[in-house]
């Protein structure tokens, strides 16, 4: 059973068929896990073994194709998708190659994502045989999927205002949670718990770190060193809910907090403050990037980017970056994530998650407090 009407999918699949008529395509190949997700609502874990390739096909006219192992016919006949061609796999030999071929055969140009944030699900010497076998000529469709995905519809903004709530209410909590003498992995497994007795479905993704007065990278796995007084404790949380993720942390002081430590932090909760001004439909978002920079002091950086869109992926197109000129629309949900360096291997972050809007921007997760939260 699919996440959603299939009215919402069909949707989609009008969208990207308005595309590839516009762009000259006859149909387009999709072959990784959020694409195949997002157009058809076969969701699954077994995504986490590399053994088998899945292929899902949108023709300009007609009806979506799955071309798919045979042991996932059962849960694809459950989506809105109704022409499922399966294989008996692995096939060393012909693994879906044959069968991928011939659907793709009446088609002259078929899109397929090759840019950036996109990747090719199956072996390239399969892709080459299939381009072979086919006849087919591939073109580069991830800007029409990028349009298509990065404006959310009012049932995925529905789960992601839920999920953030998810994430938002673990974290009021954290005075029940975390405290000094407790080893850095039983926070995060304290956490985790937290976050699926709030509602989650799954925990993908929590990263974070401990140290006197700040940390040194937030996308650690943690070790058994014991929270310490003077410790600031920061949890990054990519819980998810029916597929869909919220993606924000939250920094603790435990006992006490330096001035300098206190300060860091108000500078990021400002810093915020400013993207959530500037986040309104038209800007770009190259002008929250400045924007947020400019208050956090200017000059050159070394930060890749200050955010990003948030969805079926944790992180999604486009990013809050000084290269990226990508115009907020309403719809699109992204994250606010501005960071510090506060010394010499000691720094900060923070993060938010927004809805843009025809008016001002929605908070999705509860706004942090403006002052580091100090857990006795």
């Amino acid at each position: 059973m699919a996440d959603f009407l299939d009215s919402e999918f069909e949707a989609r699949f009008t969208s990207a068929q308005t595309a590839m008529a516009a762009s000259g395509m006859d149909a387009i190949l999709l072959c990784t896990e959020a694409e195949i997700r997002y157009f058809s609502g076969f969701r699954t874990q077994f995504w986490q073994s590399p053994t088998r390739p899945w292929f899902l096909v949108l023709p300009r006219s007609g009806a979506p194709i799955a071309v798919i192992p045979e042991i996932g016919a059962e849960l694809m006949a459950r989506t809105w998708v109704c022409d499922i061609r399966t294989w008996a796999a692995p096939n060393p030999t012909d693994d879906g190659v044959s069968l991928l071929a011939d659907v793709l055969s009446p088609y002259s140009k078929v899109g397929l994502p090759m840019g950036e944030e996109a990747s090719l699900r199956m072996p390239l010497r399969d892709f080459y045989r299939v381009q072979e076998k086919s006849g087919v000529e591939f073109l580069d469709c991830s800007n029409l999927i990028k349009a298509i995905r990065m404006i959310k519809s009012d049932a995925e903004i529905a789960l992601l205002r839920k999920i953030c709530k998810i994430g938002s209410d673990a974290f009021d909590n954290a005075a029940d949670i975390f405290h000094a003498g407790l080893p850095l992995s039983e926070a995060f497994r304290a956490f985790k718990i937290e976050l699926l007795q709030q509602g989650a479905d799954d925990v993908p993704y929590l990263v974070g770190a401990a140290g006197q007065g700040g940390y040194g990278d937030v996308i650690s796995p943690p070790n058994d060193m014991p929270l310490q007084d003077g410790d600031v404790l920061m949890l990054d949380t990519g819980a998810s809910l029916q597929g869909y993720f919220c993606d924000f942390d939250r920094n603790f002081a435990i006992g006490h907090a330096t001035d300098t430590t206190k300060q860091a932090y108000g500078r990021l909760w400002q810093a915020t403050e400013i993207g959530l001004q500037t986040a309104y439909a038209g800007a770009r978002c190259a002008d929250l990037f400045n924007a947020m920079h400019a208050e956090l002091g200017g000059g050159p950086s070394d930060v890749g980017r200050y955010g990003h869109g948030l969805g079926i992926q944790l992180t999604e197109y486009p990013s809050i970056a000084v290269f990226d000129e990508t115009v907020l629309q309403p719809g699109m949900v992204m994250t606010l994530e501005p960071s510090m360096t506060i010394s010499e291997g000691k720094m900060m972050v923070h993060e938010e998650n927004i809805l843009i809007t025809d008016n001002e921007p929605v908070l999705l997760t509860k706004r942090a407090a403006p002052e580091l939260p100090i857990i006795s």
